[in-house]
């Protein structure tokens, strides 16, 4: 008759519960066992139903539980370890970790007299029970007490109506009871200090009505043979012991001794941990072979590995995944509500990296996160006592600024930051829809959250001003100026001091752009804000910054990625220059956060596309080294999701304010801003370019995108960083030589009425060049209505748009202009509006007599472009003109004479940037509109733009 089945199993020879055959080859189906110290001395081995499993002996250690019988064969060779069917379920294996909390200091019995103590402030886990530390002899510390940590909340458990009796398991041994039906189940192997071995299970019970924790000893605790063993909660010398019973009945042999002690559900919460000593009939204390107490959690489980970041199921559970291949151990840290990052936390939970680790991925799952608030990862590998925010959180807490730290000479401020246990709120997306507008026929207004409502001119509330909301308020404004795409400046949370530009999370909105200043709310403002502006027809995309972040290298300025694993996410300091910390973008971790990011702002936001700031950082190695085929820009190129966006490349930096073209691989599927059109427009209006550059970029740069076509082509004359366009014609001395502007004749401010005459036509003149060229143009916030930063390039000096000035002349005048321009690109969108480059022979440039242009004279500034139509009956006749379009940006007056037209024609003037208002522009249809025979000359005047459109007169 076989003997009794076994919880402990033990690979022996006489073992009647194993039997060992040598095999020459694995199993097909293998799962390999691990039986090792971990923890608090812990040692686990897996069984399930009856199963063939082929397994490598024991892992080496320094003191094993499980131990090989003399006459086994060589313990390298391969082994077959014939296991019988468990008296209870056991699951895959895993080592339990210590949880630990710093929050309360009141000592809670649990079952059988169990009590969870605290004892404030604690070390978070004792030395001796830490990984990679030694561990601890008993012999020299007999009567030491470990310090104890405890998990909160403390859960009240059902003996508190009495103890619960010793019920020894049923026949057959085994932890039976509430444990073998239990559906979530784990054990637990320990090691004693006196080579005796202690199991315990944990399960829980069926329906979810508590737990249920079952203890078994085994030969080799003093007082086992005769009996007289008690169990009793740890950091407590007084309570109520528990004694153990035999779990097989008399004549069965050298039985174990078990005990089963229960929770319920109502009362014990987890997740939490038991905590406990055995005591012999003497009085004299067992611990683990480390000399600390036998802990064991409760409703902590291995977790899953994917997705990162935080995952919530409907029953409650919750699931933590985070990338570390640096980190030698990680800790879970929970905090209640109220409690900020710089406060201790409430629950701690060490991941075993044997249990909690796959690949370089931790992870965890606890059953319940119910109580707890905001969560963080401590890495032991950096030793950073305070928590670091999860990178794939989705809902964060506020950024918290700690005490300045004197750093290389630097103070750098602390910095911290927690994410959120609650998932953001479901959003009602209705009958929401992409405009999906083709990328030629966009007009881009880039615009600054805060700065566009923030000020009170603005008409809106204080707790709607500079938020996602005051954006949304004014949509009628984007709506007169024609433009269909609004280009957010970064909106991820970011460095309050250090601005936009200086991302330290990618998968949340900033708080601040809310109304309530908060995570969950800043989410459904810009929520709204984006439904609101596709209802209009108005795409929206947002500028990112995927190269660097505000995190600093020092251990008081690590918010997030740097402290969790920078090896992997950054450059190294110094291989780019500077300290500043650069994203390793192209590293297989880094790639995958940044397209989950990218993503994730698509898929739950509705966002249109990105505009990629620093984008030449965005092709170079871990060493610096520039990529011919980066893999993160290709992987973009051709994501199923983000393929179907606008991707846009912008070369300039907000780390060395550089702003520089440079040969960006594309796939025919990346755009980029571009600043070559910038440069030659301002040297061409200012006096100072060749004729030949201007034409150019006025038929979509065809040097820099013959490949691709106009539309990828973003043009602009002014942006966020560098002179606003009043500024452009204000202001010019040795400091803005970069920028090419010209102060008209006067610097700064100026009450000079030819000077002012002469500012006015070169911002018409920007205009537009920017809006009749090949390509998209982008119109910077603020250039509508004379936004000025009083001659500054300073990204930091920018100011609040004042709405104030929307009501006079001025900006009346110029904001009709933009109106206009953008009507006229729609009208003649054959060739505004292209895909690609005009043909040739539909082009053709004169100088101010039809004759050759002087295209490599420097002096030369009067240039003129003849646009043929291309003949399609199918579009309608007022569509069909040919356009010709005259450019002077000499000091003296010139005269052009007008090509000839078809018998029937007529030249109509639609603008002249030299008129006064209004009469400078007009639409094709207006019948005050200026009619100039064909071959007729026109005069020219001093810095100014000139359109005429061909139309056939009715007789």
């Amino acid at each position: 008759m076989p003997p009794p089945r076994k919880h402990g199993l033990h690979l022996s020879s006489q073992a009647p519960t194993a039997t060992v055959e040598p095999t020459p080859f694995p199993i097909k189906r293998k799962q390999h066992h691990r039986w090792r110290g971990v923890g608090s001395g812990v040692t686990r081995l897996t069984r399930s139903r009856r199963v063939t499993r082929a397994v490598r002996a024991p892992i080496p250690c320094r003191r094993r539980a499980v131990r090989a019988s003399p006459t086994q064969p060589n313990p390298t060779a391969r082994l077959r370890l014939v296991l019988p069917a468990p008296a209870f379920p056991v699951p895959p294996t895993w080592a339990p970790p210590p949880l630990h909390s710093r929050h309360s200091t009141q000592s809670t019995p649990i079952a059988s007299s169990l009590t969870i103590t605290s004892k404030p402030p604690i070390t978070p886990c004792p030395p001796a029970a830490r990984r990679n530390s030694p561990p601890a002899d008993p012999a020299a510390q007999p009567n030491r007490q470990p310090p104890m940590a405890s998990s909160l909340p403390a859960p009240p458990a059902s003996w508190r109506r009495g103890p619960p009796p010793c019920r020894p398991p049923p026949r057959g041994g085994g932890c039976g009871g509430p444990v073998a039906r239990a559906a979530r189940s784990c054990s637990y192997r320990f090691r004693t200090d006196d080579d005796g071995v202690v199991d315990v299970a944990v399960a829980g019970r069926d329906g979810g009505s508590g737990y249920a924790v079952a203890v078994e000893v085994h030969a080799g605790a003093r007082g086992r043979d005769g009996g007289g063993l008690v169990l009793r909660p740890a950091g407590s010398t007084g309570g109520e012991a528990v004694p153990l019973a035999p779990a097989s009945p008399a004549g069965a042999g050298a039985a174990p001794l078990a005990a089963e002690l229960s929770f319920d559900a109502d009362a014990a919460r987890a997740p939490f941990h038991v905590s406990f000593l055995l005591a012999d009939a003497a009085g004299a204390e067992i611990r683990t072979h480390r000399g600390t107490s036998f802990r064991v959690p409760v409703g902590v489980g291995r977790g899953r590995p994917a997705p990162l970041g935080l995952s919530l199921s409907e029953e409650g559970a919750a699931n933590f995944a985070v990338y570390s291949r640096s980190a030698k151990g990680v800790v879970l840290c929970l905090y209640a509500g109220g409690t900020g990052a710089g406060g201790e936390p409430t629950l701690e939970i060490e991941l075993d990296p044997y249990v909690h680790r796959t690949g370089d991925v931790w992870h965890v799952s606890l059953e319940s996160v119910e109580g707890y608030a905001t969560y963080g990862f401590r890495c032991g590998l950096f030793g950073i006592d305070r928590p670091l925010l999860d990178p794939y959180a989705k809902v964060i807490e506020d950024f918290v600024p700690g005490n300045s730290v004197y750093d290389d000479g630097v103070t750098a401020p602390s910095m911290g930051c927690l994410a959120s246990l609650v998932n953001a709120p479901t959003y009602n997306w209705g009958r929401d829809r992409h405009p999906c507008l083709p990328l030629e026929k966009l007009v881009v207004y880039r615009a600054n959250v805060a700065l566009f409502t923030k000020d009170k001119s603005s008409g809106l509330p204080d707790n709607v001003a500079g938020t996602f909301s005051g954006l949304a308020a004014k949509v009628e404004h984007f709506r007169r100026l024609g433009v269909n795409a609004v280009l957010l400046e970064p909106v991820f949370s970011f460095h309050q001091v250090k601005g936009p530009y200086f991302p330290y999370h990618f998968f949340s909105p900033m708080s601040l752009y809310s109304s309530e200043c908060g995570s969950v709310s800043a989410i459904k403002s810009m929520k709204d804000m984006i439904k609101k502006m596709h209802k209009n027809g108005i795409e929206v995309l947002l500028e990112v910054v995927f190269t660097h972040t505000a995190e600093g290298g020092a251990e008081c300025e690590m918010i997030s990625i740097r402290g969790i694993d920078g090896s992997s996410y950054y450059i190294a300091d110094g291989v780019v220059g500077g300290k500043a910390s650069v994203l390793n973008c192209n590293h297989p971790v880094t790639q995958k956060l940044i397209l989950d990011s990218l993503r994730h702002w698509v898929l739950d936001f509705h966002v249109d596309g990105f505009c990629f700031i620093n984008a030449p950082f965005l092709v170079r190695g871990a060493g610096g080294e520039g990529l011919s085929r980066p893999p993160l820009l290709e992987a973009i190129a051709f994501d199923p999701v983000l393929s179907k966006t606008k991707i846009i490349a912008d070369p300039w930096s907000p780390l060395d304010i550089s702003n520089v073209q440079f040969p960006f691989p594309h796939w025919k599927r990346w755009a980029e801003l571009n600043t070559r059109f910038c440069i030659d427009v301002r040297k061409f209006l200012k006096g100072e370019a060749l004729i030949s550059d201007l034409a150019t970029r006025l038929c979509g740069s065809g040097d820099l995108f013959s490949s691709r076509g106009p539309a990828f082509s973003f043009n602009y004359v002014s942006r966020n960083s560098g002179l606003t366009l009043v500024d452009l014609v204000s202001f010019s001395n040795d400091e803005l030589a970069s920028e090419f502007s010209w102060n008209c004749g006067e610097e700064g401010p100026s009450e000079n009425s030819a000077v002012l005459q002469t500012r006015l036509r070169q911002i018409r003149n920007f205009l537009f060049v920017l809006f009749i060229s090949l390509g998209i143009p982008v119109l910077n916030m603020g250039d509508e209505c004379g936004h000025s930063a009083a001659g500054s390039t300073s990204y930091k000096d920018r100011g609040p748009l004042n709405w104030k000035t929307l009501k006079t002349t001025f900006v009346k005048e110029v904001t009709g202009f933009i109106s206009f321009l953008t009507a006229l690109r729609s009208r003649r969108g054959d060739i505004f509006q292209r895909k690609e480059f005009l043909k040739l022979e539909n082009i053709h440039w004169y100088g101010s007599d039809l004759s050759e242009p002087r295209w490599e004279d420097p002096t030369s500034n009067i240039i003129c472009m003849h646009v043929n139509a291309e003949l399609d009956e199918n579009v309608p006749a007022s569509v069909r003109g040919d356009l010709y379009i005259c450019f002077n940006a000499s000091e003296e007056l010139t005269s052009a004479t007008l090509p000839a037209l078809a018998e029937g024609s007529v030249w109509l003037r639609l603008v002249d940037t030299s008129l006064a208002f209004p009469g400078f522009f007009s639409s094709e249809s207006n019948p005050k509109v200026q009619q100039v025979p064909a071959l007729s000359s026109y005069q020219l005047k001093a810095h100014s733009c000139v359109l005429f459109e061909s139309k056939k007169v009715l007789s």
